[in-house]
């Protein structure tokens, strides 16, 4: 089901009680942890559990997973798996199963959306996050971009091996890492005995089961810039920050934006979503895309891809998926529901 309606925002997922009142006692909860990690500030939140099951222990194992995982997949730590394959000058490079997986999947989602999802794009994130706050040169981003092409990665799954055949080529999977990270907490908390909880790694959200009273948990998706001024000229902002709202049980809601990170150079906002093709942001008129699905791997591969697709296409794409959802975002303040 479309449901479109026109409302000034940007996307930040949070956390809101149904109704107008405060989180009722039975969805208080037992423990939480709060750290950070994978370049955000991570929560996770526990509700309900079995008899006897150790909270802290689970937190602990949790926190522990998100270390082990981006010691796997940072671009910027040096010994990590994508720094190795990044800087092997062309070789094949011995990587854990689950580097090579994240590297098959994103493969699958370039071929999805021809080829804007692409995780060789790393060369040009390189280029923008070292240019502070101009324009890369020009000529910088033509070389970068030469080397942009999924076509360069060569995985040889029998050997556990990765080649990059440009060695000029590099990785980045930060539109699949959290993603991934919060399935596999979810699964060691629900070995824990953990059965009502929320997994939020920097917006993206994975819950676990419903909360303790049965209710689905109420995610919020709140106004773009509402923190500090809207970038897009439009209608008011919703008084409560709050621009649409979904209900989910046992899902994942995962947002991605082009308000994340952004800089304005000559009143022009240039955000951190790259097109692949051009090495400049993407442009259309999507502000954000919300996916719910059931798990955060999907819901971040999507998101992003969405983004980069523009609307029509996510329209079609979400549209044949039946287990998948979607909120959009226009930069004109336009909200559409797709909504099953």
């Amino acid at each position: 089901m479309k449901r479109t309606f026109i409302i000034l925002i940007s996307l930040i997922l949070l956390i809101i009680p149904a109704g107008c009142g405060s989180v009722p006692s039975t969805a208080d909860p037992i423990d939480k942890r709060r750290f950070f990690a994978l370049d955000t500030l991570a929560t996770i939140t526990i509700y309900e559990t079995a008899p006897g099951t150790d909270t802290k222990k689970a937190l602990d194992s949790s926190e522990e997973l998100c270390e082990y995982y981006e010691g796997l997949f940072s671009r910027t730590r040096k010994g990590s798996d994508v720094y190795r394959i990044n800087h092997s000058s062309g070789r094949e490079t011995a990587a854990d199963e689950s580097t090579l997986f994240l590297i098959e999947e994103s493969l699958k989602y370039s071929e999805l959306t021809d080829g804007l999802f692409d995780i060789t794009i790393a060369p040009v994130v390189e280029l923008w996050d070292s240019s502070d706050e101009t324009l890369p040169d020009s000529e910088a981003l033509s070389e970068a971009l030469s080397h942009v092409s999924d076509d360069n990665i060569a995985i040889n799954k029998n050997a556990g091996t990765v080649r990059l055949k440009d060695p000029k080529a590099a990785i980045d999977l930060g539109a699949l890492a959290k993603g991934y990270i919060a399935d596999r907490i979810k699964e060691q908390l629900i070995s824990e005995k953990v059965t009502a909880a929320v997994i939020d790694l920097g917006g993206n959200i994975l819950t676990i089961g419903s909360k303790p009273d049965g209710s689905p948990y109420n995610i919020g998706i709140k106004a773009p810039f509402s923190d500090t001024a809207s970038y897009y000229a439009g209608g008011a902002l919703p008084p409560d920050g709050i621009a649409d709202s979904v209900k989910v049980t046992d899902r994942s809601v995962v947002t991605s934006g082009i308000y994340e990170r952004y800089r304005l150079i000559e009143d022009k906002l240039y955000h951190h979503v790259l097109n692949p093709k051009t090495g400049y942001p993407v442009d259309n008129t999507l502000a954000g895309v919300t996916i719910i699905s059931d798990t955060s791997l999907e819901g971040d591969c999507l998101s992003t891809a969405c983004l980069l697709m523009g609307k029509e296409k996510t329209e079609e794409l979400i549209n044949s998926l039946p287990d998948v959802e979607a909120v959009l975002i226009e930069k004109d303040g336009t909200l559409t529901e797709l909504l099953h």
